[in-house]
């Protein structure tokens, strides 16, 4: 199928003359001629008559024009949505992230997102690190933010923010935090850590095993929401995220029990296929989350 020669004949058919349609196309009047003629010779049929005024459809020709007509329109429809879309105007961000992160990563910066592109429809789920992964692979998500150091060959990974583990508790060990302990009489108190599927409770398992500890929570939760709570009441030792406790730390609810064996930082990073490029939309996420990142969190350090 020749496209050209159907855009000739739309244009000599829109403004019912051959030498307009020869102006809008830049092309010679002969030529727009015979391109109508070539497509009424591939058509067997007659698509124009000449008169006095330029010239008028047949009513082949009538209907063609509407079909045509209708393809222009979406054509028109479709390159206006592309430029909405690259102009932050239009789409849409699926994104997968833990509860955690969402509340106190995401969220605050998604505000900000949102209030700068308020077109920009955006869908979150809050599964586990490795339900991220799985919902990536299907094309679930565009993208996910996770807890690092994670690795996957299909996989992109942008680091997003330094965060940093410690351990805290409340007013029944507050004489802990006036010395920094060594990590062995850490784990002589009751230990809450997150639950053994998390990708930060494996990396706090590979610091406690790369310094000779062997431990046993006792207890096991499933966000660092609960075990901020369960440190605040006395149940023990937690180990949290830094970073997210900067009010509870403050006001005095949480002491800050330091290792002498400190924990490596580590980071949040965002994920997403190699294979697979990212819309404009959620470069643009990723991007503000990383800029937004640094200048937010850099006081807590």
């Amino acid at each position: 199928m020749n496209l050209e020669l159907y855009k000739t004949f739309y244009f000599a058919a829109k403004y019912g003359s051959i030498s307009k349609a020869s102006e809008q196309l830049y092309i010679t009047q002969p030529a727009v001629s015979r391109a109508i003629k070539q497509l009424e010779d591939n058509m067997e049929c007659t698509l124009f008559v000449r008169t006095p005024k330029g010239v008028k459809l047949t009513q082949e020709g009538e209907i063609l024009y509407t079909y045509i007509d209708q393809a222009f329109n979406f054509i028109s429809a479709a390159k206006k949505k592309i430029e909405d879309i690259k102009n932050l105007l239009s789409g849409e961000i699926r994104i997968g992230v833990s509860d955690t992160l969402c509340k106190h990563y995401l969220l605050p910066h998604l505000k900000h997102f949102n209030k700068a592109h308020p077109a920009i429809k955006i869908h979150v789920i809050c599964p586990t690190t490795p339900e991220i992964i799985s919902y990536l692979k299907a094309g679930k998500i565009d993208f996910g933010i996770i807890n690092m150091p994670f690795y996957d060959e299909l996989l992109r990974i942008k680091n997003l923010m330094e965060i940093q583990d410690c351990f805290v508790a409340g007013e029944k060990y507050k004489h802990l935090s006036t010395r920094k302990q060594s990590l062995s009489e850490i784990v002589k108190h009751p230990l809450i850590l997150l639950e053994r599927s998390s990708n930060s409770r494996l990396y706090i398992d590979r610091y406690f095993q790369d310094n000779s500890i062997s431990v046993t929570p006792d207890f096991e939760l499933g966000n660092i929401d609960l075990l901020i709570q369960f440190a605040r009441f006395d149940f023990g030792i937690a180990c949290v995220i830094k970073n997210f406790i900067k009010d509870e730390l403050e006001k005095g609810y949480l002491y800050l029990i330091e290792p002498l064996e400190k924990i490596p930082p580590r980071s949040i990073g965002a994920a997403w296929l190699k294979d697979v490029p990212l819309s404009i939309a959620a470069k643009e996420l990723i991007n503000s989350l990383e800029c937004e990142a640094k200048e937010h969190w850099q006081q807590v350090f």
